[in-house]
């Protein structure tokens, strides 16, 4: 459980991140703010206290890996590998730029740290699954965590990945779901309603909590409680806010991807 000056740490790395996010994307100018700004909670407590990870190797075979299926919200995490040394940080005033090695969505053969190319939505959680299992054949006792989009929920691959983890007992397999309500195209309950989440999964044969997830001491327990699972998959629902933080962003049904100027971002950082 955390302590309170632990926690005090990491709220304030969180805030850190995230406005490093905003002003990250806003020199660009547009980007993928929404899903970017949910998972700043989720991100920051794995790379700050639970991932077993190696800035100077970052390919280190025996790491603890992350699979963004939701690469769209690669920005976030970049702020997060910038952070913790694995590039400069000068690195993220390029996002999305000619010659960058940052692109919009997570690719594992520019970046860093970034353990699979993901952006296809649907198709990560099959990708950590492989990770996965390779690890179990070649003995390798590490964790593999994915974060999965709600949108990107409406996929059958999604759902066939389900299966296959539980039919494998991959209990090192921790997933998130960033539940923050809106895809691409609108608010999830207009377009295809994913609920009852928590059952779906559970009927899946998974390990399954729903916590808040912006509340840091919320998403440490339910690693903690995922880490000793012995024989099931873990998925981790957490329930955010698209845009979270940025008061020109929150909850809008058209902030997947949106244009929005460097002054608005630097205000907005100014309020956090």
């Amino acid at each position: 459980m955390l302590d309170e000056q632990t926690l005090k740490e990491l709220t304030a790395k969180a805030k850190e991140i995230r406005a490093l996010t905003i002003d990250e994307i806003g020199f660009l100018g547009v980007g993928h703010i929404g899903g970017a700004m949910s998972v700043v909670e989720v991100l920051t407590m794995l790379y700050y206290r639970h991932m077993r990870i190696d800035p100077a190797d970052p390919r280190k075979r025996d790491r603890d890996q992350l699979v963004l299926s939701k690469g769209h919200a690669g920005p976030a995490l970049y702020c997060v590998l910038a952070d913790k040394g694995y590039f400069p940080k000068e690195w993220l005033h390029t996002l999305n730029q000619g010659g960058t090695r940052l692109p919009s969505h997570c690719d594992r053969n520019l970046t860093p740290g970034i353990d699979m190319t993901t952006g296809s939505l649907g198709q990560g959680l099959s990708s950590s699954i492989g990770i996965a299992l390779g690890n179990r054949i070649d003995g390798i006792n590490s964790k593999v965590f994915v974060i999965i989009g709600d949108g990107e929920s409406n996929e059958g691959q999604v759902w066939e990945a389900a299966q296959a983890a539980a039919q494998f007992k991959l209990n090192h397999l921790i997933a998130f779901t960033d539940y923050n309500k809106i895809q691409l195209d609108g608010f999830m309950y207009e377009i295809m309603n994913i609920e009852d989440l928590t059952a779906k999964w559970l009927s899946f044969g998974w390990f399954v909590q729903r916590v808040n997830g912006h509340d840091l001491a919320q998403i440490d327990l339910a690693i903690e409680r995922a880490k000793q699972e012995p024989l099931r998959p873990s998925m981790i629902v957490l329930d955010t806010i698209k845009g979270k933080g940025v008061d020109f962003a929150e909850n809008l049904a058209s902030n997947h991807n949106m244009k929005f100027d460097y002054a608005t971002a630097l205000e907005a950082i100014a309020k956090l």
